[in-house]
């Protein structure tokens, strides 16, 4: 009599455990967009490295980012790392020091000597690309990845565009420049240097490329009108930097003035200090807070002595060199209005930093073109209204960086490939961004960011050494392990351990979980629990 009983209520324990029934909701895992991908430029998979480099795996990091940035030495020094100032973790102590280990895995790769991998298979196609700069470089590397035949044609006797043209070499070494720009000839790129293309049309019909992606860069400086005497030394910031890759470097004298507020401005100050000047002086129509340039180089160059009139415009430029500059304020809008106040520097040479302008010769005679504020327009898929020329970077409307160029880069690879094989690319929609709310931050202990060692300030004056450092194994590997995963399971086990009707199914290592909804009554405490928002609650389907 007791074993049947016995079996009896096993088996009505089992049937009361199936609580499916009760749910009106039913939690999901999901993967969640995590906010540092969301604002990379050059669209990163900032959060799929990071897993790799916390685990020590550096060359797997390293090839999961160079997937979509062949260049992550050059990107860890000069990007101005948006992911950073998204970074969730911003928000329980301070942001993950992504552009410290992204530039450690760079110069890992360089000191280890990684490759990239030649394409299996070629196209048979052939591509034009004009620019060796870093969008130029970004999508001959994408193209070649896709076994396409890439032609360079580069209009300097250098590659590097204004990464080597416009960044001085202390935010920039050039052997660190030259290593990654090898890395991407060695797949297989032609680079032709000191060709100009003055005509696009003609180019590509007698060379019989199939396409061609246009990356030339801004290097026309934009002039304005300062009445000035004939000795007075007047010159363009482009024109300095750019002469700093020869061997004759620019005489600028003791005293030099620098009119502009942006980060070419920052950058042609400091280089004037360290040839020599003892004065540099920034002379800005706005204030600090509205300069165009990035806060943090604005304060290195303070720190090396590099003196700022703000508020200020040149309104003549004397013999000499007597430069007359009147006081501006701003108005009840916050906008500089002339005081009719002057005041007088004294300068060896004044310097223009206001902005560049893209030389679009080489699309004269190309028809149905549309021009805007001195760029071509592109379409959606980065082609320029005559089929099969697609353009980036530089050339066409959007934001200046050596990270929005990479993406410009990538972007165009994809479509021209898809253009040439007679497809389509289309762009996956992004996922449901994982903000901060998301996440349940009380699992993570505070662990500020590593700061990365700056050279002394003597040195900085009087040297173009690099400034600033990189991290250590030890170091980069702590930032790496800063990440809080936002948004996708890292396999924590919280949902497993918590859930109270043993719902969750482990998979296995890397497999993550999955749920067993006839046991789940909905009750949301893994939702709760997971550090990372990587699950939500659902609506039961009626």
């Amino acid at each position: 009599m007791n074993k049947p009983f016995a079996i009896t209520l096993n088996v009505g324990s089992s049937l009361a455990n199936k609580t499916g029934t009760w749910r009106t909701f039913r939690p999901v895992y999901v993967k969640r967009l995590s906010p540092c991908n969301n604002a990379c430029p050059a669209g990163e998979d900032t959060q799929g490295w990071l897993y790799h480099a916390e685990s020590g795996d550096y060359e797997t990091a390293w090839r999961h980012l160079t997937q979509d940035n062949p260049m992550p030495a050059v990107m860890g020094r000069v990007c101005y790392h948006p992911c950073e100032a998204a970074c969730n973790r911003g928000k329980l102590d301070s942001a993950v020091g992504i552009n410290s280990v992204e530039r450690f895995l760079g110069d890992e790769a360089i000191q280890l000597g990684w490759k990239f991998d030649k394409p299996a298979q070629e196209s048979g196609k052939r591509v034009l690309v004009v620019g060796a700069g870093p969008s130029g470089l970004s999508a001959a590397y994408q193209l070649r990845r896709m076994g396409h035949q890439v032609v360079i044609f580069e209009a300097g006797p250098l590659a590097g565009g204004m990464m080597r043209f416009g960044i001085p070499k202390y935010r920039l070494p050039r052997e660190v420049l030259d290593a990654e720009i090898q890395r991407i000839l060695d797949m297989g790129v032609e680079l032709r240097l000191n060709t100009k293309v003055d005509d696009i049309l003609v180019t590509m019909k007698e060379e019989k490329f199939d396409a061609a992606f246009l990356a030339v860069g801004a290097h026309l400086a934009k002039r304005t009108a300062i009445p000035a005497a004939e000795s007075a030394k007047i010159l363009d910031a482009v024109s300095v930097l750019r002469s700093m890759e020869g061997e004759d470097k620019p005489m600028l004298g003791r005293r030099v003035v620098v009119y502009g507020g942006g980060n070419t401005a920052i950058d042609v100050a400091r280089t004037a200090k360290r040839l020599g000047a003892e004065e540099a002086i920034i002379v800005y129509r706005r204030t600090r807070e509205k300069m165009p340039a990035h806060d943090f180089e604005v304060e290195e160059a303070l720190q090396e002595g590099v003196l700022m009139r703000w508020l200020s415009t040149i309104k003549q430029v004397g013999d000499g060199g007597a430069i007359q500059v009147e006081k501006m304020e701003l108005d009840e809008n916050g906008k500089p209005v002339p005081t009719g106040e002057f005041d007088t520097l004294e300068a060896d040479s004044v310097i223009l930093a206001l902005g560049q302008d893209v030389d679009l010769g080489l699309l004269n005679g190309v028809p149905d073109l549309t021009f805007e504020d001195g760029v071509v327009k592109v379409d959606e898929h980065m082609m320029t209204g005559y089929a099969g020329i697609f353009a980036g970077g530089d050339m066409v409307p959007s934001d200046r960086t050596v990270t929005v160029g990479v993406g410009h880069g990538k972007h165009a690879a994809r479509h021209i490939d898809a253009w040439l094989r007679g497809t389509t690319y289309e762009v996956e929609p992004k996922a449901e961004l994982a903000n901060y709310e998301k996440l349940n931050p009380w699992y993570y202990t505070d662990a500020d960011k590593t700061v990365r060692p700056m050279l002394d300030i003597i040195r900085r004056q009087s040297t173009f050494d690099e400034v600033q450092g990189g991290l250590d194994e030890g170091n980069a590997l702590f930032e790496a392990r800063r990440c809080l995963s936002c948004g996708n399971c890292f396999e924590c086990d919280n949902c497993y351990g918590v859930c109270p009707d043993n719902a969750v199914i482990k998979l296995g290592p890397g497999k993550k979980f999955e749920f067993n909804y006839e046991y789940c009554k909905g009750c949301g405490v893994c939702v709760e629990e997971c550090p990372c928002g990587a699950i939500k609650m659902e609506p039961e389907s009626t």
